[in-house]
Order: structure tokens, then C-alpha cells, then sequence
């Protein structure tokens, strides 16, 4: 039975490779990849795979019984990117299908919504079973600003006194690899989100307890914060996602109190304070 996971060169993908290494699942992983040279060091089967290349897909997918699909990087072309993997995973007769969606993504606000809703209604129109695992923020996603904030005294941000339920990408690729090495899951969606529901207020908080350093959080308007992250050297594309994505944490985007996350782990899930100390060593 082989397990064949996409993006594995991903920093999500690595770790879900790593965690299903420690279950013993090494000889059944299949790495999918655009440059199979690139995950040498995982130890395991790689193929090449290329969303955009749906030639390349077929091939890659044969002999492929459990696929977790993680969503790929490219906003913007992820519909029709994963519709092509869903399209050679049906030619190809894979079971079973693992996707990495978005939090909530059928009432998100997040512009992100739409790539993981169209996805979602792809698989669910293909016949395979699957399983969404609708993951929420990263603590990375916030924690990489860590280091200007105690550069600059100031940690800046738009989502105001928005709750946020972040758990590290570790916890996430640790509950994909229990739902594809145990039984149970298929038909499944699961509202993925760490324990904590924290605002970026606590955050300067914590920054400042570890640090030494005083750092106050600053709310900025959206688009005043989109110009304050492109003065900084960000892309405009990406600045103005990032306010969005803030903007969108305050109407509630980033928030879940169900702990399902923690109850797949059989643990409570990573705190903030954990993330925030690695971030600063």
C-alpha cells in the first residue's frame, strides 16, 4: 500500500514525510515533487509530479493507493492546479484522498476561501473517498515578524483584538500523518486549530516576557498596514495579502474553539510561547 504525498519538499511536507517515518511507514512513502533531487535526504521513494505538467501526473500517481494532497503555494492558480492531480488520481484508481484545506473554508472570509472550496468540490465530484483536513494558521505565519519586533520595539498588524488559534506546522503534520495511518477518517472534515485562541496584543506580550525587550503591538488600518509591509521590502502582492489576512483574523477567520486539532494528537496542542522561543534563539 503506497502512500504518495505532494508538495513533499514543502516545509509541511517534509514534516508529515518525517512523522510517518517515525510510524514505520517509510518504505510505503512516495515523495511527489517537481525536482526529485531536492528530497534526497528524506530517504524515501520520489517521483516527479508537476501541478502545471498533467502529464506528468498520471505517471507519477500509479501504484498510489492514499494521496494527502497538500494545497499548493501558488495563490491564485491552485483550482486548476489540484483538479489536475484529482484528475490523474481518478485515471489511475487511487482510494483515497487527504487534502489540506483551509479553516472553515465554506464560511471564510479569507480570499484564500475560494482555491480550497472549489477544491473541495472536485474531490467531492470525483467519486474518490476523502478527507479534508482544514487547517488553520500557522504560528509561523506571525512568528516570522518576531525579530523586527524586538528590533524595532513594535510588533505591527491589522487584525486588532482578532482572536487567532495557532498551532505550528509541526502539529498539523503530525494529525495528517495519524489520519493517514489510522483508521477511521475517510468521509471526515475535520476544523483543524491549536488550543489557544490568542490576539497579536498577546503576542507582543510574549515577545516582550522572553525577550527582555519591550514590545507593544500597534494596529494599523489594511491598507495601512499593506504600505507599512511594502516599505519594508515585501511584494506588493504579498503585503496586501498579509493585511488581509489580518483584516480577516479581526471579523474572526483565524478562530476555533473545538480542539479538534488536540484530539487527533492525544495531546494539547504547541503554545505560542513554544514557537516564539524557538523564534528567538
Amino acid at each position: 500500500m503506497k502512500t504518495g504525498i505532494t508538495g513533499a519538499s514543502g516545509q509541511l511536507g517534509r514534516l508529515v514525510i518525517e512523522q510517518l517515518k517515525q510510524r514505520g511507514a517509510t518504505d510505503s512513502l512516495v515523495a511527489l515533487v517537481r525536482s526529485p533531487e531536492k528530497v534526497k535526504d528524506l530517504g524515501v521513494e520520489a517521483r516527479a509530479a508537476d501541478y502545471d505538467q498533467p502529464e506528468t501526473l498520471e505517471a507519477a500517481l500509479k501504484g498510489i493507493d492514499t494521496l494527502l494532497l497538500i494545497s499548493g503555494s501558488e495563490v491564485g492558480q491552485r483550482e486548476r492546479q489540484h483538479k489536475n492531480v484529482i484528475e490523474a488520481a481518478k485515471a489511475v484508481g487511487v482510494r483515497w484522498i487527504v487534502y489540506t484545506s483551509l479553516l472553515h473554508a465554506d464560511t471564510s472570509v479569507l480570499d484564500l476561501a475560494a482555491e480550497h472550496v472549489a477544491t473541495e468540490a472536485a474531490l467531492q465530484a470525483s467519486g474518490i473517498p476523502y478527507t479534508l483536513l482544514r487547517n488553520g494558521w500557522y504560528t509561523q505565519n506571525h512568528a516570522g515578524f518576531v525579530p523586527m519586533a524586538v528590533q524595532n520595539g513594535v510588533y505591527v498588524g491589522s487584525a486588532g483584538e482578532g482572536k487567532i488559534s495557532w498551532a505550528p506546522r509541526k502539529d498539523y503534520a503530525e494529525a495528517a500523518a495519524v489520519v493517514l495511518t489510522t483508521p477511521g477518517h475517510e468521509g471526515k472534515i475535520y476544523e483543524l486549530a491549536g488550543d489557544e485562541a490568542l490576539t497579536l496584543t498577546d503576542l507582543a506580550a510574549e515577545i516582550s516576557r522572553q525577550s527582555g525587550k519591550t514590545v507593544t503591538y500597534k494596529n494599523l488600518p489594511q491598507g495601512e498596514y499593506a504600505n507599512a509591509l511594502k516599505d519594508a521590502g515585501l511584494p506588493e502582492g504579498l503585503a496586501d495579502a498579509l493585511a488581509g489576512w489580518d483584516a480577516g483574523a479581526e471579523q474572526g477567520a483565524l478562530y476555533d474553539d473545538s480542539r479538534t486539532l488536540s484530539k487527533l494528537l492525544g495531546r494539547p496542542t504547541t503554545p505560542l510561547a513554544d514557537v516564539v522561543k524557538d523564534t528567538l534563539q
